[in-house]
């Protein structure tokens, strides 16, 4: 099976693949901190062991990273 993974061609040996089976074969190790689009449209996390991709689906892992500014430009007007 072919899918598209952030823009990426990639094939896949069993046709039932889930969301959560692409991210574990992806190498995500905290998935609870990826979001997922589906051929263009967001899925809730407790769906990703439920969802069967399908031939040509497009999907893309969107990640959030936290972090600070840094303490010079916090001061920089002060």
């Amino acid at each position: 099976m072919k899918l598209f993974v952030n823009e990426k061609e990639k094939e896949f040996e069993k046709d039932a693949v889930t969301l959560k089976d692409l991210l574990l074969q992806s190498g995500v190790e905290q998935p609870e901190t990826v979001v997922v689009q589906l051929n263009g449209e967001f899925v809730n996390q407790g769906k990703y062991n439920e969802i069967c991709l399908k031939e040509d689906d497009k999907v893309d892992f969107i990640y959030f990273v936290g972090g600070g500014a840094n303490e010079r430009h916090n001061h920089q007007n002060t």
